[in-house]
Order: C-alpha cells, then sequence, then structure tokens
C-alpha cells in the first residue's frame, strides 16, 4: 500500500531542501532528485512545488511522460480531507 498524504503534507515539501513533493492527478512525486535532470529545468518544477501540478503537467506531457516516470519518482498519493 502506497503511502498518503494529506495536501498539507504536500505544501509542506515545497523546496528542494525539505524535499520536493508535487500532485499530479491526487498521485505524489517527489521530484527533488529529478530537478536537475527535467528537460524542462528546475525553475518549473521549483514553481510548483508542494502544489498540485497536474494542469500544467498534462499542459506539456502526456501519459508516457507519467508511465515512463512514475515508478521512479512516485511516493504515495493524496488522502480525501473528511467531509464535514
Amino acid at each position: 500500500m502506497s503511502k498518503q498524504f494529506t495536501t498539507a503534507d504536500v505544501a509542506a515539501h515545497n523546496t528542494v531542501e525539505k524535499g520536493l513533493h508535487i500532485i499530479i492527478d491526487n498521485e505524489v512525486y517527489e521530484m527533488s532528485g529529478f530537478v536537475d535532470e527535467h528537460p524542462g529545468g528546475a525553475k518549473i518544477l521549483k514553481r510548483v512545488g508542494g502544489k498540485d501540478a497536474s494542469k500544467q503537467f498534462w499542459k506539456y506531457h502526456n501519459e508516457s511522460v507519467l508511465k515512463k516516470y512514475s515508478p521512479k519518482l512516485k511516493i504515495g498519493t493524496v488522502k480525501e480531507a473528511a467531509k464535514l
């Protein structure tokens, strides 16, 4: 079972030093080790660190990119917030 994160957990990991986490389609990815490899540059990943980057990701990538990198970078999922 993969680890579950709240959006607050992800938001706390918004720099390379803290562990750069992003969300894509409710999946959490740890990007700090990938920053220097990212073809679009480190600046783009740092800008979306700690946030849901789904919209930005799908604007520039397709399913094959996610399939290629997901096994290496995915660390968990976003857990549902309690509904009051």
